[in-house]
């Protein structure tokens, strides 16, 4: 698969990988750092093999060889749906104290917590944010939530 994504990268001419001048360089200016990384808690929490519940967790930003990947993955050409869990596994780099997060972990982990990991990783790379608008069943005030932090009405 390796093979595949480096014969397909755009070459790069020798002026392209030579050092840019002194002169040509942009002024140094102060931005803020780039969110790369987002922690979440799973609503059910994923059960390992010793019977322990991870439910806590982070997600980094996806790149664009993180969803080009799945594409040429024979299980996912074989069955499309596969694709969320190659790809939530390509993006989740822990899950409570497993850090080998691959396609079988995320096979294992609840339906509740699939859908809400998709939902995390579009509200991530899609909106850069992890915050959702909710509305109060029972006044119908709006506020927003942040998915990353704990449950509803804990601290």
């Amino acid at each position: 698969m390796e093979e595949i994504l480096q014969a397909t990268a755009p070459a790069t001419s020798p002026a392209q990988t030579a050092a840019p001048s002194a002169a040509a360089a942009p002024p140094q200016r102060e931005e803020h750092a780039l969110r790369t990384e987002f922690e979440f808690e799973l609503p059910r929490g994923y059960v390992d093999e010793a019977g322990t519940v991870h439910r806590h967790g982070s997600m980094r930003l996806a790149t664009a060889r993180d969803e080009l990947r799945p594409q040429i993955d024979l299980r996912v050409k074989e069955n499309p749906a596969y694709l969320s869990v190659v790809l939530l596994s390509q993006v989740i780099t822990r899950l409570g104290t497993v850090t080998d997060v691959h396609a079988g972990v995320v096979e294992r982990m609840y339906a509740t917590d699939v859908a809400f990991l998709q939902d995390f990783y579009r509200r991530v790379n899609s909106e850069g944010h992890t915050r959702a608008a909710v509305t109060c069943p029972h006044c119908e005030g709006g506020f927003e939530v942040d998915l990353s932090g704990g449950r509803l009405g804990e601290s």
